[in-house]
C-alpha cells in the first residue's frame, strides 16, 4: 500500500498555478486544474529546470526554459525537446490536506 504524506493544504493551491513542495528530498509540483489535483515530479526530463515555474493549460505543465509540456495525468511530454516522461504521483484529498505518495503511477 502506498504511503501518503501531506504535501500542502488544498486552500494553498490556486487554479492552474503550480506549487513546488519537497517530499522526502523529492521535488514535486502540485497543481489544481480542471477540478482535480495532480502531483508531478518538479524537474524537467530534458533540462534540470523546475516545472513549477511554468504555466499550466489543458491539463499540461510547460517547462518555461524550452517549451516542452508534460501531461499532468501521465507525465508524458507532448513535444520536443523533451522525449522522456517525468514521474507522476498518486494524490488524495483528506479535508484540506493534499496527500501525495511518492510511489509512482507512471
Amino acid at each position: 500500500m502506498a504511503a501518503f504524506v501531506r504535501a500542502c493544504g488544498l486552500s494553498e493551491l490556486e487554479e492552474d498555478t503550480p506549487k513546488r513542495v519537497e517530499l522526502d528530498g523529492t521535488p514535486v509540483s502540485v497543481v489544481q486544474t480542471e477540478g482535480e489535483v495532480f502531483a508531478i515530479h518538479d524537474i524537467c526530463s530534458h533540462a534540470n529546470v523546475s516545472l513549477s515555474e511554468g504555466e499550466v493549460e489543458d491539463c499540461q505543465i510547460e517547462c518555461w526554459l524550452h517549451g516542452s509540456s508534460f501531461d499532468l495525468r501521465t507525465g508524458k511530454p507532448s513535444g520536443l525537446p523533451a522525449t522522456r516522461p517525468v514521474p507522476v504521483y498518486p494524490v488524495k484529498i483528506e479535508g484540506d490536506d493534499v496527500l501525495v505518495s511518492l510511489n509512482q503511477e507512471s
